[in-house]
């Protein structure tokens, strides 16, 4: 599956299939937390929260392609992420974007 966070594909013709997106809500793990907590007095990267997110990108992004291949496309364009808080110990990660079929 083809993602671009560009609105159309070069030299193709496409026909959109309509939005797309795939979503997870993660919850912080406590010795994880606590730790990133300590992190904050001396600076530096929280790498368990990073690992977290990267995590939740990638299931956000697997569910969003096979809501897209659900559809028949070949591609997701216009693909773009956002995140939220949901409560203080969990975060959601979303992606979105158009599902799309190359036109021959």
């Amino acid at each position: 599956m083809l993602l671009l966070n560009i609105d159309y594909i070069p030299g193709k013709e496409i026909e959109a299939l309509g939005i797309v997106k795939g979503s997870v809500v993660q919850s912080k793990h406590f010795g994880k937390d606590f730790m990133a907590g300590m992190k904050t007095l001396v600076g530096g990267e929280i790498a368990s929260y990073t690992e977290m997110l990267n995590e939740s990108r990638q299931i956000a992004v697997k569910r969003m392609v096979d809501e897209a291949k659900s559809l028949g496309a070949d591609a997701v364009i216009n693909v773009r992420y956002a995140s939220s808080s949901m409560m203080q110990s969990a975060a959601e990660v979303i992606a979105y974007g158009t599902a799309v079929k190359v036109k021959l």
